[in-house]
């Protein structure tokens, strides 16, 4: 059940899409309220676990920390900050006696002190007291999460190519550059359905432009990789550079397209093409205008995007660069002591992203003009929305992968996430594996992160572990940055048939990844999820912040420690190891219940299928439309029956609920094998 309390005056944000009856903010009883809504408070059992919160720092369970919604471009996620790109506003509090979840839709910012301040008493404020709360109870955590799901919406379902392997890095620089990444792919024989390009495809980093010298036959070229099974997927950027005869600049100006400041003229920012316009995507006539001119880039062929710096990052204002050289000319001729050299650094690092830029422009949101910080968390989410709006008009049959770097709730039913500018850092791997089943509570399912860290030195050991899980997560895209070390797994001639081998892994395990994230999506349902979930009165299972169940059946344990050789797993109930070294090698291991110390050398995958369970695989292939998706091997664990609910489609189109798409696999402990539906199958056990 599922009730809406109101305070104030919210404003509108379409995170939900079921309308409930208002209660009067004064009526709530299972939080403490003051201010009239601006703050909330709750105490906390000694046992509860705080689930939620989607892309945050820490671990699965948030308590103990205080977390800030509050898009904020910063590629430093450490365990010290409380923001990072996104603003999910759901948390789901489990106690031995009940649980129940609550949803802040709010588009500013807002504080969740979860055990910060008292370790048993979480306090939640905002900055005003407008906003509406729902109060989610249900029957268990995973109920509980499907109620949100079913009121807030469908998650965003990615073409079936897109859950191939990406390569990525900032940046090409030309068509030769992107053929010889995908020549190294090809004739070493490794999985690839994807090349990213960063900005400098573009011309001078204006969005919708393509640098005619680097890319001089763009549409021939996509065209050119797709025969070969390669998607490019292009970048773009919140920002529209301040340029005369650059079209969507002096349209969107002649239109007021483009957030304004309190008198009116348009606010000024910097990002990569230096000074920049911000289109007020909170109004429908901008989206519908923006999102046309992803037309450019789709009449050329091309069928995947990904948005960035939409937070929006802003490296300076024009306003704010003005006073900070007027306050640095100040100090010039000075003896510059400790103080005077602290306020030169607060000066110039404090230049970017800069809360009174955020304070100084204005946007429309529903007819109400609104300073931008009330509605920030907002920005990068209506962006995606722009694109997402358009393509169901100018491809209506076709899907399109489209994910985002900043988001909140509600941009779910648009596109995925990618987890940011991470950094080559175990910690950022185990960072990952948290971040997964609190993205799915908030409908994120297309997610993941760069594989081997974006930012810093990659190693081949950490990069050969964070494939271990990337192979599990939806999106998998190795990415880096530039003046990095190349992590194309081709540079690492030592391990390369080992990178060979673990991506074909992925391929193998398709049926069933693209299966589980299907039901997830059709079903309100969650991809990866916390141990404590299936196994409610495990205590031992609440507490295990490392490994992950991934749909009904699996159970991924990632070894994530430099230099380890295993680790430890606790197995709530007797299951299956299996040990895969490629897609046509592996081994199995009846396990009991308990701790184990699991070996894990670099050059396998070790996963653990639950008991009564079946899972579909396929023998690989290099490429998606290389997979059979009809013909399965079935990996079980079967002591009295199984089975197994398998979707499979075309991938492109969007009959998503064609009861064709499904077939029930059953079998018994004898090896009885039956299938049941109109999907045509043809099943044999490994």
């Amino acid at each position: 059940m599922i009730t809406r309390y109101q305070f104030g005056r919210p404003l509108e944000t379409d995170a939900v899409v079921k309308q409930l009856p208002i209660r009067p903010g004064n009526t709530l009883k299972i939080l403490a309220v003051q201010a009239n809504g601006q703050s909330f408070s709750y105490a906390l059992d000694q046992t509860a676990i705080v689930y939620g919160l989607g892309e945050t720092v820490r671990g699965i369970n948030k308590r103990g920390w205080l977390y800030q919604s509050n898009c904020t471009d910063d590629p430093q996620h450490t365990e010290g900050k409380h923001s990072l790109y996104a603003a999910d506003n759901f948390l789901l509090i489990s106690e031995k006696q009940r649980a129940f979840g609550l949803f802040f839709d709010y588009p500013g910012k807002l504080t969740f002190d979860i055990g910060y301040t008292d370790l048993n008493r979480m306090n939640i404020s905002a900055e005003n007291a407008d906003l509406d709360l729902y109060v989610i109870d249900g029957s268990n955590p995973e109920d509980i999460v499907h109620q949100f799901r079913q009121l807030i919406g469908r998650s965003y379902i990615a073409p079936k190519w897109a859950f191939g392997y990406g390569q990525s890095r900032w940046s090409y620089c030309s068509e030769d550059e992107v053929r010889d990444v995908v020549r190294q792919h090809r004739v070493n024989h490794i999985p690839l359905d994807m090349v990213y390009l960063d900005i400098d495809y573009m011309d001078h980093y204006k969005d919708f432009t393509t640098n005619i010298q680097k890319f001089p036959n763009f549409a021939d070229f996509v065209q050119e990789m797709k025969r070969q099974n390669i998607h490019l997927v292009p970048i773009i950027d919140a920002g529209v550079k301040q340029e005369k005869g650059y079209s969507v600049c002096e349209e969107g100006l002649q239109k007021g397209y483009f957030c304004k400041k309190e008198d009116g003229t348009p606010f000024v920012g910097a990002v990569w093409p230096g000074k920049a316009y911000f289109p007020d995507f909170l109004r429908p006539e901008v989206r519908d205008w923006f999102g046309e001119k992803y037309r450019f880039l789709l009449d050329q062929g091309v069928d995947g995007f990904w948005n960035d710096m939409n937070e929006p990052a802003i490296f300076y204002s024009e306003d704010g660069l003005k006073a900070m050289l007027t306050e640095l000319e100040k100090l010039k001729g000075q003896n510059l002591d400790i103080e005077k050299v602290n306020r030169f650094k607060d000066l110039v690092l404090g230049l970017d992203n800069n809360p009174e830029d955020y304070r100084s422009f204005y946007q429309d949101c529903h007819g109400r003009h609104v300073r931008h910080d009330q509605v920030h968390n907002l920005y990068g989410s209506y962006m995606t929305r722009a694109a997402g709006e358009a393509f169901d008009r100018l491809r209506p049959q076709e899907r399109i992968l489209l994910f985002s770097r900043s988001s909140s709730v509600g941009m779910h039913r648009y596109g995925g996430i990618w987890t940011g500018d991470n950094c080559s850092w175990w910690s950022h791997l185990l960072l990952e594996i948290q971040m997964m089943p609190s993205l799915s509570m908030c409908g994120f399912l297309y997610s993941g992160a760069d594989i081997g860290g974006f930012s810093g030195d990659t190693t081949p050991d950490l990069l050969l572990r964070w494939f271990a899980f990337g192979i599990f997560t939806p999106l998998m895209r190795n990415h880096s940055a530039m003046n990095t070390r190349n992590q194309e797994t081709y540079r690492f001639p030592k391990e390369l048939s080992v990178f060979k081998n673990l991506i074909g892994i992925r391929y193998a395990l398709l049926p069933y990844l693209y299966s589980e994230y299907m039901k997830a999506a059709l079903q309100d349902g969650m991809y990866f999820k916390p141990l404590a979930f299936a196994y409610p009165g495990d205590e031992a299972a609440a507490q295990v912040q490392d490994q992950l169940l991934l749909g009904n059946e699996l159970m991924v344990a990632p070894v994530y420690q430099q230099n380890a050789s295993g680790r430890m797993v606790y197995l709530p109930e007797p299951m299956k190891m299996i040990r895969m070294h490629s897609a046509g090698e592996l081994q199995t291991k009846n396990m009991e219940k308990g701790f184990h110390f699991i070996p894990v050398a670099l050059d396998e995958i070790v996963f653990f299928l639950r008991p009564n369970c079946v899972i579909p695989l396929s023998t690989g292939g290099e490429s998606v439309p290389e997979v059979d998706f009809s013909n399965l091997l079935l990996l079980a664990n079967v002591q009295t029956e199984a089975s197994y609910s398998y979707y499979s489609d075309d991938g492109y189109e969007k009959d998503y609920d064609n009861p064709a798409h499904y077939a029930t696999i059953c079998t018994d402990a004898k090896g009885n094998l039956s299938v049941n539906g109109s999907l045509p199958l043809h099943v044999k056990f490994w």
